[in-house]
């Protein structure tokens, strides 16, 4: 499940800012983490989203120790994404991350950051998710992967992932993905690199869902770095 074709997923990271890939977890291994949902022993904290005028929808973070299923999606997933990280810190004039994920918790808990952050979506009809960025705590590695859990037009309606690049003296650019199940998208955190006439700048970008028809959608979020 992780014979990804990195080159062609930095190419298109490079050019768009967001990357879909080719299925990284089975029907049958994406209906083992939709059935984790209810199971209030694997999670560590619950968002309403209501009631942060988030959205429509709940999240749940998972607890350590993660599952094993999303341990091994978290650490395989971080050394080839490392490397595009640390090309595009190259660009960016930005600091390095190390080639090992366990280092980066290491820096992380250096500074705070102890909470898992890989977490568990589930939207119903009008679920939707504002505009954000997934940052928590003073260290941010620079990418994240999100995994479709649920089958687009079967178990749910709508809900398509919505990605807002802001450019310098420009309008603002949408892109608009729908991964089927089981495959994910790969997307800047915070900003990537983008050149201009004077080289690369910061292009800010953000994420979220638009308004979920009918059904249910789940989404598996691997995020890199800890929360304070």
């Amino acid at each position: 499940m992780f014979d990804l074709d990195w080159t062609g997923l930095g190419a298109r990271l490079d050019a768009d800012g967001v990357a879909a890939t080719a299925p990284l977890l089975s029907p049958d291994e994406c209906a083992e983490v939709v059935a984790m949902f209810d199971d209030d022993r694997r999670f560590r904290s619950t968002v309403v989203m209501a009631r942060h005028a988030f959205g429509e929808g709940t999240y749940r973070y998972f607890a350590d120790p993660l599952p094993p299923l999303v341990r091994e999606l978290r650490e395989r997933l971080y050394p080839p994404l490392a490397a595009i990280a640390n090309r595009w810190a190259g660009l960016l004039g930005e600091r390095a991350f190390p080639e090992r994920l366990d280092d980066l918790l290491a820096e992380c808990a250096d500074l705070g950051q102890t909470r898992p952050t890989p977490l568990v979506l589930r939207y119903g009809p009008g679920g939707h998710n504002c505009l954000h960025q997934d940052v928590y705590g003073e260290l941010t590695f620079p990418l994240q992967f999100l995994v479709m859990l649920s089958r687009p037009d079967e178990d749910f309606t709508g809900g398509e992932s919505v990605f807002v690049e802001q450019r310098p003296r420009q309008q603002s650019r949408p892109l608009v993905v729908r991964p089927r199940q089981g495959e994910a998208v790969v997307f800047p955190v915070r900003h990537r690199p983008r050149r201009g006439t004077r080289g690369h700048h910061r292009a800010a970008m953000r994420h979220g869902v638009s308004a979920v028809h009918s059904g249910q959608r789940h989404v598996l979020g691997v995020i890199f770095h800890n929360a304070r």
